[in-house]
């Protein structure tokens, strides 16, 4: 927890929630924000169980659009008092106190400093970022003194290792820890998108342990992962694979000069990667230096590295970004046709700058 006079952590903050949840003692104002929505709204829901009687919801939770939201409608709500219960729940979704007009800033700023002690209210910032301006001293200092701002950010690898396991244990199944990370890799490792993946691959498997096979026989890759199987492919010269994998990105319509920033990534990750072997670094190291939060691409980055030297790495990457220069200067079709000489520079071996 933070030390007195310190600021609370992003950790501190969603500690702190999780434990007022459990403890029934939840405060009267908060600001939720970060990517993770699955947690943001799993924990809305704990909260409103909390507060509000079962069958009593539709008279003591109230939900607002920020986009037409006003300081007078906002009291209004929280003036209301809860019917049969001891608290009302407000959730109000995209509303930039921050950016709001300075006389209804100036009235928001006073209800937060005199809301009820029977009203809990929830500032989700959902497709708008949460910003926060110290400029704005009593806005900022209502918030500060009444409220808490949580950031539901992305879950560590384990954490999300944990719940991949619990949510496929829920369905009849297992999953070992090293699956459970390509997946992560395969999907992305934001919660609401892995859910209705997991799902998919529970009603797919025949047995109890999920395999690697199940995963790919169903799950839906996001591009980065499909171009770094396309670049996994050309390292290790499989390249029938490789245009293979290009020619479907290309055939849904996906934008070359995408799919050339994709390539360009992983091929600056390869040559770190060489780098790495050159020096006795680990793919510990690596993930480490890219922010990688499963450990599969690293090792598969580290055993591409070590089918080609720091030369080849290095041309290869240089040849990329002169690509992407050349690119930005000419229709798609043309764009089209320098990706498809790139590929076939590198899987010739021909990376001259």
């Amino acid at each position: 927890m933070a030390k007195r006079g310190e600021k609370p952590s992003k950790q501190d903050t969603y500690r702190q929630l999780k434990k007022d949840i459990t403890a029934g003692t939840l405060g009267s104002l908060y600001l939720f924000h970060g990517e993770e929505a699955y947690l943001r709204d799993y924990y809305l829901e704990q909260m409103k169980k909390v507060l509000l009687p079962a069958g009593m919801e539709s008279f003591n939770y109230h939900l607002l659009p920020g986009k037409t939201l006003t300081a007078q409608r906002l009291g209004e709500i929280i003036d209301a008092l809860p019917m049969m219960s001891q608290h009302t729940m407000v959730v109000v979704n995209d509303y930039d106190l921050f950016k709001a007009p300075e006389a209804e800033r100036s009235r928001m700023t006073q209800l937060l400093e005199d809301l009820p002690s029977y009203c809990c209210l929830v500032f989700v910032y959902d497709t708008i970022p949460y910003k926060s301006d110290a400029r704005m001293k009593k806005l900022a200092g209502a918030i500060a003194q009444k409220g808490q701002v949580v950031v539901f950010a992305r879950q560590n690898q384990n954490d999300l290792v944990d719940w991949i396991g619990r949510r496929f244990r829920a369905l009849g199944h297992d999953i070992d820890a090293a699956d459970a990370q390509y997946l992560t890799f395969l999907c992305g490792d934001l919660m609401n998108g892995l859910i209705s993946e997991i799902e998919k691959i529970g009603a797919y498997a025949k047995h109890r342990r999920v395999t690697r096979e199940d995963i790919d026989a169903v799950a839906i890759p996001i591009v980065d992962a499909v171009v770094f199987q396309m670049t996994e492919s050309l390292t290790r010269k499989d390249f029938d694979r490789a245009f293979s994998v290009l020619n479907d990105l290309l055939r849904l319509q996906q934008a070359p000069i995408m799919i050339l920033a994709v390539l360009g990534k992983h091929l600056r990750q390869l040559y770190t990667a060489r780098v790495a072997l050159e020096t006795g670094q680990s793919s510990r190291w690596l993930m480490e230096l890219w922010g990688m939060r499963s450990s599969y691409p690293a090792e598969k980055l580290m055993e591409g590295a070590r089918r080609h030297g720091l030369r080849w790495c290095k041309n290869a990457m240089a040849r990329c970004a002169q690509t992407d220069l050349a690119m930005k200067s000419v229709s798609s079709a043309d764009a089209q046709d320098l990706l498809l000489s790139l590929m076939l520079e590198l899987s010739a071996g021909g990376t001259a700058c």
